[in-house]
Protein backbone atom coordinates (compact mmCIF):
# COMPACT_ATOMS: atom_id res chain seq x y z
CA UNK A 1 0.00 0.00 0.00
CA UNK A 2 2.82 2.56 0.56
CA UNK A 3 4.45 1.69 -2.83
CA UNK A 4 1.53 1.65 -4.38
CA UNK A 5 0.31 5.54 -3.01
CA UNK A 6 3.83 6.57 -3.42
CA UNK A 7 3.35 5.90 -7.55
CA UNK A 8 -0.27 7.54 -7.12
CA UNK A 9 1.44 10.51 -5.12
CA UNK A 10 4.49 11.05 -7.71
CA UNK A 11 2.28 12.35 -11.17
CA UNK A 12 0.44 14.96 -8.54
CA UNK A 13 3.46 16.46 -7.43
CA UNK A 14 4.85 16.45 -10.86
CA UNK A 15 1.83 18.17 -11.69
CA UNK A 16 2.47 20.72 -8.98
CA UNK A 17 5.66 22.38 -7.70
CA UNK A 18 7.95 21.29 -10.42
CA UNK A 19 5.51 22.10 -13.12
CA UNK A 20 4.80 25.83 -12.03
CA UNK A 21 8.84 26.52 -11.51
CA UNK A 22 9.39 25.36 -14.75
CA UNK A 23 6.47 27.18 -16.42
CA UNK A 24 7.34 30.66 -14.21
CA UNK A 25 11.43 30.17 -15.47
CA UNK A 26 9.42 29.78 -18.79
CA UNK A 27 8.46 33.11 -18.71
CA UNK A 28 4.76 32.18 -18.29
CA UNK A 29 2.62 35.19 -16.55
CA UNK A 30 1.10 34.06 -13.06
CA UNK A 31 -2.72 34.28 -15.31
CA UNK A 32 -0.96 31.58 -17.37
CA UNK A 33 0.17 29.56 -14.82
CA UNK A 34 -3.03 29.87 -12.98
CA UNK A 35 -4.90 28.59 -15.96
CA UNK A 36 -2.75 26.00 -16.33
CA UNK A 37 -4.52 24.25 -13.03
CA UNK A 38 -6.47 23.34 -15.86
CA UNK A 39 -4.89 20.57 -17.05
CA UNK A 40 -5.88 18.40 -14.17
CA UNK A 41 -9.00 18.27 -15.36
CA UNK A 42 -9.15 14.38 -15.41
CA UNK A 43 -9.16 14.17 -11.71
CA UNK A 44 -12.47 15.91 -11.97
CA UNK A 45 -13.78 13.73 -14.78
CA UNK A 46 -12.21 9.96 -13.38
CA UNK A 47 -16.00 8.89 -12.66
CA UNK A 48 -17.15 8.86 -16.48
CA UNK A 49 -14.89 6.11 -17.13
CA UNK A 50 -14.46 4.34 -13.52
CA UNK A 51 -17.08 2.06 -14.55
CA UNK A 52 -15.01 0.96 -18.01
CA UNK A 53 -12.38 0.27 -15.87
CA UNK A 54 -14.39 -1.45 -13.39
CA UNK A 55 -16.05 -4.18 -15.65
CA UNK A 56 -13.58 -4.50 -19.39
CA UNK A 57 -11.74 -6.53 -19.34
CA UNK A 58 -8.04 -6.38 -21.39
CA UNK A 59 -6.85 -8.59 -24.43
CA UNK A 60 -3.42 -10.58 -23.36
CA UNK A 61 -2.96 -8.71 -20.04
CA UNK A 62 -6.10 -9.47 -17.88
CA UNK A 63 -5.33 -13.21 -18.56
CA UNK A 64 -1.77 -12.82 -17.82
CA UNK A 65 -1.88 -10.45 -14.67
CA UNK A 66 -5.35 -9.98 -13.57
CA UNK A 67 -7.80 -7.29 -14.53
CA UNK A 68 -7.24 -5.41 -11.33
CA UNK A 69 -2.82 -5.92 -11.80
CA UNK A 70 -3.26 -5.64 -15.05
CA UNK A 71 -4.93 -2.08 -15.57
CA UNK A 72 -2.78 -0.66 -12.83
CA UNK A 73 0.17 -2.16 -15.35
CA UNK A 74 -1.25 -0.19 -18.26
CA UNK A 75 -1.97 3.01 -16.25
CA UNK A 76 1.41 3.36 -14.76
CA UNK A 77 3.63 2.36 -18.01
CA UNK A 78 1.48 5.18 -19.59
CA UNK A 79 2.59 7.65 -17.11
CA UNK A 80 5.91 6.82 -17.05
CA UNK A 81 5.79 7.53 -20.98
CA UNK A 82 4.03 10.52 -20.54
CA UNK A 83 5.95 12.56 -17.83
CA UNK A 84 8.99 11.25 -19.95
CA UNK A 85 7.31 12.75 -22.67
CA UNK A 86 6.29 16.55 -20.58
CA UNK A 87 10.05 16.96 -19.54
CA UNK A 88 10.87 16.86 -23.83
CA UNK A 89 8.19 19.62 -24.35
CA UNK A 90 9.26 23.62 -23.92
CA UNK A 91 6.94 25.64 -22.51
CA UNK A 92 9.22 28.65 -24.87
CA UNK A 93 8.88 26.51 -27.95
CA UNK A 94 5.18 25.78 -27.14
CA UNK A 95 2.70 26.32 -24.21
CA UNK A 96 0.26 24.07 -26.17
CA UNK A 97 2.32 20.90 -26.54
CA UNK A 98 3.45 21.14 -22.68
CA UNK A 99 -0.43 21.30 -22.14
CA UNK A 100 -1.04 18.69 -24.08
CA UNK A 101 1.46 15.65 -22.35
CA UNK A 102 0.49 17.69 -18.65
CA UNK A 103 -3.17 16.55 -19.53
CA UNK A 104 -2.32 13.32 -20.45
CA UNK A 105 0.02 12.80 -17.43
CA UNK A 106 -3.33 13.72 -15.71
CA UNK A 107 -5.93 10.99 -17.12
CA UNK A 108 -2.61 8.49 -16.62
CA UNK A 109 -2.78 9.36 -13.00
CA UNK A 110 -6.31 9.63 -12.81
CA UNK A 111 -7.02 6.39 -14.16
CA UNK A 112 -4.32 4.71 -11.96
CA UNK A 113 -6.01 6.26 -8.96
CA UNK A 114 -9.24 4.78 -10.12
CA UNK A 115 -7.81 1.01 -10.30
CA UNK A 116 -5.47 1.44 -7.25
CA UNK A 117 -8.38 2.12 -4.87
CA UNK A 118 -10.23 -0.75 -6.15
CA UNK A 119 -7.18 -2.71 -5.89
CA UNK A 120 -6.99 -1.77 -2.34
CA UNK A 121 -10.35 -2.02 -1.25
CA UNK A 122 -10.36 -5.85 -2.95
CA UNK A 123 -7.04 -7.32 -1.83
CA UNK A 124 -7.59 -6.15 1.80
CA UNK A 125 -9.53 -7.80 4.38
CA UNK A 126 -12.37 -5.73 6.12
CA UNK A 127 -11.09 -5.32 9.17
CA UNK A 128 -7.85 -4.10 7.59
CA UNK A 129 -9.65 -1.31 5.30
CA UNK A 130 -9.05 1.33 7.61
CA UNK A 131 -5.55 0.62 7.86
CA UNK A 132 -4.60 0.34 4.33
CA UNK A 133 -6.23 3.48 3.73
CA UNK A 134 -4.15 5.20 6.46
CA UNK A 135 -0.89 3.14 4.85
CA UNK A 136 -1.59 4.36 1.50
CA UNK A 137 -2.53 7.96 2.28
CA UNK A 138 1.27 7.88 3.99
CA UNK A 139 2.56 6.42 0.77
CA UNK A 140 0.76 9.08 -1.36
CA UNK A 141 1.58 12.11 0.39
CA UNK A 142 5.98 10.55 0.32
CA UNK A 143 5.18 10.40 -3.38
CA UNK A 144 4.14 14.04 -3.57
CA UNK A 145 6.30 15.56 -1.15
CA UNK A 146 9.11 13.80 -1.92
CA UNK A 147 8.58 13.58 -6.14
CA UNK A 148 8.11 17.35 -5.95
CA UNK A 149 10.92 18.29 -3.29
CA UNK A 150 13.68 16.48 -5.60
CA UNK A 151 12.18 17.68 -8.60
CA UNK A 152 13.27 21.23 -7.56
CA UNK A 153 16.29 20.41 -6.09
CA UNK A 154 17.27 18.61 -8.90
CA UNK A 155 16.20 21.42 -11.52
CA UNK A 156 19.03 23.66 -9.57
CA UNK A 157 21.69 21.72 -11.01
CA UNK A 158 19.85 19.59 -13.88
CA UNK A 159 17.97 20.61 -17.04
CA UNK A 160 14.36 20.11 -16.55
CA UNK A 161 14.16 17.10 -19.38
CA UNK A 162 16.51 15.12 -17.09
CA UNK A 163 14.55 15.85 -14.21
CA UNK A 164 11.39 14.91 -15.44
CA UNK A 165 12.87 11.61 -16.75
CA UNK A 166 13.88 10.74 -12.95
CA UNK A 167 10.59 11.67 -11.45
CA UNK A 168 9.30 9.52 -14.13
CA UNK A 169 11.59 7.11 -13.72
CA UNK A 170 9.74 6.90 -10.02
CA UNK A 171 6.81 5.15 -11.25
CA UNK A 172 8.92 1.67 -11.10
CA UNK A 173 8.18 1.82 -7.37
CA UNK A 174 4.73 1.27 -8.48
CA UNK A 175 5.23 -1.02 -11.48
CA UNK A 176 7.29 -3.90 -9.21
CA UNK A 177 4.97 -3.62 -6.55
CA UNK A 178 2.15 -4.44 -8.12
CA UNK A 179 3.62 -7.46 -9.60
CA UNK A 180 5.18 -8.89 -6.96
CA UNK A 181 1.51 -8.65 -5.30
CA UNK A 182 -1.36 -10.72 -5.57
CA UNK A 183 -4.42 -10.38 -7.47
CA UNK A 184 -7.93 -10.39 -5.78
CA UNK A 185 -9.09 -13.49 -5.41
CA UNK A 186 -12.48 -11.96 -5.50
CA UNK A 187 -14.24 -10.96 -9.03
CA UNK A 188 -13.31 -7.16 -9.54
CA UNK A 189 -17.12 -6.47 -9.84
CA UNK A 190 -19.93 -8.62 -8.46
CA UNK A 191 -22.05 -9.82 -11.06
CA UNK A 192 -24.53 -9.25 -12.35
CA UNK A 193 -24.52 -6.11 -10.28
CA UNK A 194 -27.61 -5.40 -8.36
CA UNK A 195 -29.92 -3.36 -11.06
CA UNK A 196 -33.10 -1.93 -8.86
CA UNK A 197 -36.69 -2.33 -9.52
CA UNK A 198 -36.76 0.31 -11.92
CA UNK A 199 -34.96 -1.41 -14.79
CA UNK A 200 -37.08 -4.93 -14.42
CA UNK A 201 -40.16 -3.31 -16.28
CA UNK A 202 -37.87 -1.97 -19.06
CA UNK A 203 -36.56 -5.54 -19.96
CA UNK A 204 -39.85 -7.40 -20.31
CA UNK A 205 -41.08 -4.53 -22.48
CA UNK A 206 -38.08 -4.66 -24.26
CA UNK A 207 -37.61 -8.34 -25.27
CA UNK A 208 -38.30 -7.96 -28.85
CA UNK A 209 -34.65 -6.02 -29.03
CA UNK A 210 -31.79 -8.32 -30.03
CA UNK A 211 -29.99 -10.21 -26.86
CA UNK A 212 -26.58 -7.98 -27.65
CA UNK A 213 -28.57 -4.96 -27.65
CA UNK A 214 -30.34 -5.31 -24.52
CA UNK A 215 -27.15 -7.32 -22.38
CA UNK A 216 -25.53 -3.73 -23.89
CA UNK A 217 -28.20 -1.51 -22.40
CA UNK A 218 -28.63 -3.38 -19.41
CA UNK A 219 -24.39 -3.36 -18.69
CA UNK A 220 -24.53 0.83 -19.45
CA UNK A 221 -27.56 1.05 -16.73
CA UNK A 222 -25.80 -0.78 -13.94
CA UNK A 223 -22.16 0.19 -14.92
CA UNK A 224 -23.13 3.62 -15.03
CA UNK A 225 -26.72 5.36 -14.33
CA UNK A 226 -26.99 2.80 -10.73
CA UNK A 227 -24.27 4.29 -8.69
CA UNK A 228 -25.24 8.16 -9.58
CA UNK A 229 -29.52 7.02 -9.15
CA UNK A 230 -28.52 5.57 -6.02
CA UNK A 231 -26.33 8.29 -4.29
CA UNK A 232 -29.20 10.98 -5.96
CA UNK A 233 -31.78 9.47 -3.98
CA UNK A 234 -30.41 10.60 -0.82
CA UNK A 235 -31.69 13.38 1.43
CA UNK A 236 -29.78 16.29 0.96
CA UNK A 237 -27.63 14.78 -2.02
CA UNK A 238 -27.38 18.18 -3.38
CA UNK A 239 -26.02 20.67 -0.77
CA UNK A 240 -23.61 17.73 -0.33
CA UNK A 241 -22.16 17.62 -3.70
CA UNK A 242 -21.85 21.38 -3.53
CA UNK A 243 -20.16 21.24 -0.19
CA UNK A 244 -17.76 19.00 -1.46
CA UNK A 245 -16.88 21.45 -4.44
CA UNK A 246 -16.34 24.49 -2.19
CA UNK A 247 -14.84 22.15 1.22
CA UNK A 248 -11.18 23.79 0.45
CA UNK A 249 -11.51 26.44 -2.48
CA UNK A 250 -9.81 28.31 -0.56
CA UNK A 251 -7.06 25.56 0.18
CA UNK A 252 -6.79 25.15 -3.60
CA UNK A 253 -6.61 28.40 -4.95
CA UNK A 254 -3.38 29.15 -3.15
CA UNK A 255 -2.24 26.04 -3.73
CA UNK A 256 -1.76 26.90 -6.87
CA UNK A 257 0.21 30.45 -6.99
CA UNK A 258 1.98 29.00 -3.74
CA UNK A 259 5.25 28.45 -5.53
CA UNK A 260 5.26 31.79 -7.83
CA UNK A 261 4.73 33.48 -4.29
CA UNK A 262 8.02 31.87 -2.94
CA UNK A 263 9.83 32.49 -6.12
CA UNK A 264 9.06 36.28 -6.36
CA UNK A 265 9.80 37.04 -3.26
CA UNK A 266 13.65 35.67 -3.03
CA UNK A 267 13.42 32.58 -2.63
CA UNK A 268 15.26 29.81 -4.98
CA UNK A 269 13.99 26.34 -5.56
CA UNK A 270 16.45 24.36 -3.26
CA UNK A 271 15.61 26.66 -0.23
CA UNK A 272 11.42 26.14 -1.16
CA UNK A 273 12.44 22.37 -1.33
CA UNK A 274 13.86 22.20 1.32
CA UNK A 275 12.17 23.83 3.51
CA UNK A 276 8.45 24.08 1.98
CA UNK A 277 8.73 20.17 1.16
CA UNK A 278 11.17 18.24 3.17
CA UNK A 279 9.99 20.11 6.91
CA UNK A 280 6.51 20.36 5.60
CA UNK A 281 6.00 16.63 4.92
CA UNK A 282 6.56 15.83 8.67
CA UNK A 283 3.83 18.63 9.49
CA UNK A 284 1.17 17.56 7.01
CA UNK A 285 2.04 13.91 8.66
CA UNK A 286 1.20 15.24 11.77
CA UNK A 287 -1.65 16.96 10.98
CA UNK A 288 -3.56 13.68 9.65
CA UNK A 289 -3.01 12.22 12.47
CA UNK A 290 -4.06 15.44 14.80
CA UNK A 291 -7.35 15.40 12.17
CA UNK A 292 -7.83 11.68 13.04
CA UNK A 293 -7.72 12.18 16.73
CA UNK A 294 -9.91 14.90 16.42
CA UNK A 295 -12.56 13.07 14.21
CA UNK A 296 -12.41 10.38 17.00
CA UNK A 297 -12.97 13.15 19.59
CA UNK A 298 -15.87 15.16 18.34
CA UNK A 299 -17.73 13.05 15.01
CA UNK A 300 -17.45 13.36 11.23
CA UNK A 301 -19.13 16.50 10.43
CA UNK A 302 -17.73 18.46 13.54
CA UNK A 303 -14.35 17.42 13.04
CA UNK A 304 -14.64 18.69 9.51
CA UNK A 305 -16.30 21.93 10.05
CA UNK A 306 -13.27 22.45 13.01
CA UNK A 307 -10.60 21.51 10.58
CA UNK A 308 -12.18 23.41 7.46
CA UNK A 309 -12.13 26.80 9.74
CA UNK A 310 -8.54 26.06 10.37
CA UNK A 311 -8.17 25.61 6.54
CA UNK A 312 -9.44 28.98 6.43
CA UNK A 313 -7.28 30.86 9.34
CA UNK A 314 -4.11 29.30 8.17
CA UNK A 315 -4.19 31.20 4.74
CA UNK A 316 -3.62 34.30 6.70
CA UNK A 317 -0.38 33.16 8.03
CA UNK A 318 0.92 33.93 4.32
CA UNK A 319 0.63 37.59 5.24
CA UNK A 320 3.02 37.58 7.40
CA UNK A 321 5.44 35.63 5.24
CA UNK A 322 4.59 38.81 2.36
CA UNK A 323 5.54 41.49 4.96
CA UNK A 324 8.77 39.58 5.94
CA UNK A 325 9.97 39.01 2.19
CA UNK A 326 12.44 35.77 1.58
CA UNK A 327 13.06 34.96 5.93
CA UNK A 328 13.77 30.68 6.14
CA UNK A 329 12.33 31.02 9.42
CA UNK A 330 9.11 32.70 8.67
CA UNK A 331 8.96 30.38 5.64
CA UNK A 332 8.87 26.84 8.11
CA UNK A 333 6.42 28.36 10.00
CA UNK A 334 4.20 29.13 7.13
CA UNK A 335 4.73 25.96 5.75
CA UNK A 336 4.20 24.24 8.87
CA UNK A 337 0.89 25.98 9.88
CA UNK A 338 -0.33 25.59 6.26
CA UNK A 339 0.60 21.99 6.08
CA UNK A 340 -0.57 20.72 9.89
CA UNK A 341 -4.10 22.54 8.75
CA UNK A 342 -4.17 20.74 5.26
CA UNK A 343 -3.51 17.48 6.83
CA UNK A 344 -5.92 17.75 9.21
CA UNK A 345 -8.45 18.86 6.54
CA UNK A 346 -7.71 15.80 4.44
CA UNK A 347 -8.12 13.59 6.70
CA UNK A 348 -11.45 14.42 7.74
CA UNK A 349 -12.39 14.63 4.31
CA UNK A 350 -11.57 11.41 2.99
CA UNK A 351 -13.16 9.54 5.79
CA UNK A 352 -16.23 11.55 4.89
CA UNK A 353 -16.09 10.70 1.53
CA UNK A 354 -15.93 7.17 2.19
CA UNK A 355 -18.79 7.43 4.77
CA UNK A 356 -21.18 8.33 1.35
CA UNK A 357 -19.95 5.88 -0.46
CA UNK A 358 -22.50 2.75 -0.82
CA UNK A 359 -20.85 -0.69 -0.74
CA UNK A 360 -22.80 -1.81 -3.52
CA UNK A 361 -20.78 1.03 -5.64
CA UNK A 362 -17.69 1.89 -4.26
CA UNK A 363 -15.62 2.56 -6.79
CA UNK A 364 -17.63 4.29 -8.93
CA UNK A 365 -18.91 6.28 -6.26
CA UNK A 366 -15.68 7.18 -4.62
CA UNK A 367 -14.30 8.29 -7.91
CA UNK A 368 -17.74 10.52 -7.97
CA UNK A 369 -16.97 12.14 -5.44
CA UNK A 370 -13.43 12.38 -5.41
CA UNK A 371 -13.39 14.12 -8.87
CA UNK A 372 -16.46 16.75 -7.39
CA UNK A 373 -13.26 17.28 -4.59
CA UNK A 374 -10.70 18.02 -7.57
CA UNK A 375 -13.05 19.97 -9.51
CA UNK A 376 -12.40 22.99 -6.67
CA UNK A 377 -8.53 22.58 -7.41
CA UNK A 378 -9.17 22.61 -11.27
CA UNK A 379 -11.47 24.38 -13.33
CA UNK A 380 -12.75 26.59 -9.81
CA UNK A 381 -8.81 27.36 -9.02
CA UNK A 382 -8.18 28.16 -12.72
CA UNK A 383 -8.85 31.87 -12.16
CA UNK A 384 -6.19 31.85 -9.43
CA UNK A 385 -3.20 33.29 -11.64
CA UNK A 386 -5.29 36.10 -12.66
CA UNK A 387 -6.60 37.40 -9.38
CA UNK A 388 -3.49 36.83 -8.37
CA UNK A 389 -1.98 39.29 -10.95
CA UNK A 390 -5.23 41.59 -10.20
CA UNK A 391 -4.38 42.44 -6.68
CA UNK A 392 -1.12 42.31 -4.51
CA UNK A 393 -0.40 39.26 -2.10
CA UNK A 394 -2.18 40.67 1.15
CA UNK A 395 -5.46 40.52 -0.94
CA UNK A 396 -4.59 37.66 -2.41
CA UNK A 397 -4.25 35.38 0.91
CA UNK A 398 -7.28 37.47 2.54
CA UNK A 399 -9.69 36.84 -0.50
CA UNK A 400 -8.38 32.81 -0.31
CA UNK A 401 -9.60 32.61 3.75
CA UNK A 402 -12.72 34.24 2.68
CA UNK A 403 -13.14 31.29 -0.12
CA UNK A 404 -13.43 29.18 3.09
CA UNK A 405 -16.94 30.73 4.56
CA UNK A 406 -19.49 29.05 1.52
CA UNK A 407 -18.09 26.02 2.17
CA UNK A 408 -18.18 25.74 5.99
CA UNK A 409 -21.79 27.63 5.71
CA UNK A 410 -23.19 24.47 3.58
CA UNK A 411 -21.29 21.89 6.08
CA UNK A 412 -23.75 23.88 8.85
CA UNK A 413 -26.78 23.62 6.75
CA UNK A 414 -26.19 19.66 6.33
CA UNK A 415 -25.69 19.09 9.99
CA UNK A 416 -28.72 20.86 10.86
CA UNK A 417 -30.96 19.20 7.85
CA UNK A 418 -30.02 15.79 7.07
CA UNK A 419 -30.92 13.11 8.32
CA UNK A 420 -27.62 10.72 7.34
CA UNK A 421 -25.88 13.41 9.50
CA UNK A 422 -26.62 12.33 13.05
CA UNK A 423 -24.92 8.78 12.09
CA UNK A 424 -22.07 10.31 11.50
CA UNK A 425 -21.45 13.08 13.96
Amino acid sequence: MVFLGLSSGIPFGVLAEPLTAWLFEGGVSKSGIGLFALVSLPYSLKFLWAPLIDHISLPFITPLFGRRRGWVLVTQVFLLISIIALGHSNPKDSLLVVAGFAVIVAFASASQDIVIDAYRVEILDRKHLAAGAATIVLGWRVGQVGGAAAGLIFADMLPWNLVFLGMGLLIFVGIISILLNPEPAAPSFPAPIILGKSIKPFIKSKKQLPPKILEAGIWFYSAFLCPFLEFISRPSWLPILFFIMFYKFGDAVLAVMKIPFFLEIGFSKTEIAGVAKVFGFNAIVAGGFLGGILLARLGILRGLFVCGLLMGVSNLIFILQAWTGSNLSMLALTIAVENITTGMGTAAFVAYLSSLCSTAYTATQYALLTSLMAFSRTVMASGAGWLADSMDWVSFFIFTTIGAIPGLMLLVYIMKTSPQSENIN
